[in-house]
C-alpha cells in the first residue's frame, strides 16, 4: 500500500466552488479508471470552509504511478492551481488497517 493525504487551501469561496466542480469531474475518471487506486477520499475541513482534505490509498506505487500519469490527473494538476493559495502533501507508509483489502 501506498497513501497520500493532502491538504489544499482554496483563495476565496468563489475559487472553493469551482476546485469542487474539478474535484467532481476528476473523480468520476478515477473511480471508473483505476483498480489501483483502493480510496480517493476528499473531504471539506469542518469550520474551515476553505480547506479540502484528500485522503488516497493506492494499492502499492506503481499504482499511485498509473493514477499520476492519466490525462485527467494531469489536467487536474494543471487546472487546480488557478483555485488554490496553498498545498501540503504528505506520503503515507501503510501499516494497518480496517476495510482496506490487502489482497490483489
Amino acid at each position: 500500500m501506498f497513501g497520500l493525504m493532502v491538504r489544499f487551501t482554496c483563495k476565496d469561496e468563489s475559487a472553493a466552488v469551482e476546485f469542487d466542480s474539478l474535484v467532481a469531474r476528476t473523480g468520476e475518471q478515477i473511480r471508473a479508471n483505476e483498480p489501483g487506486t483502493v480510496i480517493y477520499a476528499v473531504h471539506r475541513v469542518d469550520r474551515r470552509p476553505l480547506e479540502r482534505i484528500f485522503y488516497e490509498l493506492y494499492r502499492d506505487r506503481d499504482a499511485f504511478e498509473v493514477h499520476e500519469s492519466q490525462d485527467y490527473v494531469k489536467d487536474f494538476l494543471g487546472a487546480r492551481e488557478q483555485y488554490l493559495s496553498s498545498t501540503e502533501v504528505d506520503l503515507l507508509d501503510f501499516v494497518s488497517g480496517k476495510g482496506v483489502n490487502l489482497e490483489r
